[in-house]
């Protein structure tokens, strides 16, 4: 599968953060669409059907957690990162973990690190889809 073929959903409220986030999906060849409110981003789920979720935790109208349960309860399969900058000492990674969250990063990130965990969780969501459908 060619990287042109895989949608990234951004949720995330810091523009030059998005910026950032587009930049280097981008140039890798994902099919990258944003959102700047957690509203947005959990309408836009069930008319994209991302293949990866980007979201942050702190968002206006409803939070990365939302979205990563809404996308858990709908989607169980689009896996989800958590990049954001809110630490363990809130609780917050955690929580997203127990909500069905992939994997999380804090900020700030290095950009290289996180393509690597975005590669490593698309090819591992491709494996499960092509044993599921050989199994089918």
């Amino acid at each position: 599968m060619d990287n042109t073929d895989l949608k990234i959903l951004i949720a995330e409220d810091d523009v030059l953060m998005v910026k950032i986030l587009e930049f280097i999906l981008k140039k890798e060849g994902y099919q990258v669409t944003s959102c700047k409110d957690g509203l947005s981003a959990i309408e836009k789920i069930p008319v994209l059907v991302p293949d990866l979720i980007i979201t942050d935790i702190m968002l206006p109208f409803r939070s990365g957690l939302e979205i990563i349960g809404f996308a858990k309860e709908n989607y169980e399969e689009i896996p989800v990162i958590v990049v954001s900058s809110l630490g363990e000492e809130e609780g917050t990674v955690v929580e997203a973990f127990n909500l069905g969250a992939d994997d999380f990063v804090s900020k700030p990130f290095n950009p290289n690190e996180l393509l690597l965990r975005v590669k490593r969780l698309l090819v591992k969501q491709n494996r499960e889809f092509n044993i599921t459908e050989k199994s089918a």
